[in-house]
């Protein structure tokens, strides 16, 4: 079910990006050509690509065991959590700017942001406390659990990261952006590592 759902949001936003891409090539041909004619191209693909502002190209889900605990002298309480994490990442591609591509003829040469984790968090239907324990003088503290979901969310973050969730983040980006440039009847795409 995830991945349909990964594929769909995919889709959709592969989707909006050949049409805000189309309707920015085909509006700049309108604009009278001269010395700037190139440039005028590049802001109107950069103002289309904007629209998006976050390409999402990646997802991982992680499962993680956080234990949390607060011991004192006089007992603990201790929560065990096995946490069902969504770790996402991709290319804000808001932080785009006019001079990151530049169009000559028919190439077009883009330096994209870094690849981001975009969002991460746990999935409460499957993130579940496997243990509640309460030391003999002591009541239980409730902020205990929001605690430990907050640690599992730092750790499925960390572990994406060191899965390297960012470098395929990037790799897709540039895989997802070419194909769609590429469409639009570009016949050279290149990105620059910035």
């Amino acid at each position: 079910m995830s991945r349909v759902r990964l594929i769909l949001i995919v889709g959709g936003l592969t989707g909006a990006l050949l049409i805000g891409l189309l309707a920015g090539a085909v509006f700049s041909r309108w604009i009278p050509a001269g010395p700037a004619g190139a440039t005028v191209r590049s802001v109107a693909v950069v103002q289309e690509i904007q629209t998006l502002s976050q390409l999402v190209t990646v997802q991982y889900v992680i499962q993680q065991v956080v234990v949390e605990e607060d011991v004192k002298w006089f007992g603990e309480n201790r929560v065990l959590l096995v946490a069902h994490g969504v770790v996402k990442a991709g290319v804000d591609l808001q932080r785009l700017q006019p001079e990151d591509v530049q169009v000559s003829g028919q190439s077009v040469r883009i330096t994209l942001p870094p690849a981001q984790i975009l969002d991460s968090y746990l999935d409460e239907n499957k993130t579940q406390i496997i243990e509640r324990s309460t030391g003999l003088l002591r009541t239980f503290d409730k902020n205990l659990e929001t605690v430990a979901r907050q640690h599992a969310v730092m750790d499925i973050r960390r572990a994406a990261r060191e899965e390297g969730i960012l470098r395929e983040a990037n790799e897709r980006a540039r895989i997802q952006l070419s194909a769609l440039l590429l469409r639009l009847g570009f016949e050279h795409v290149e990105f620059v590592n910035p």
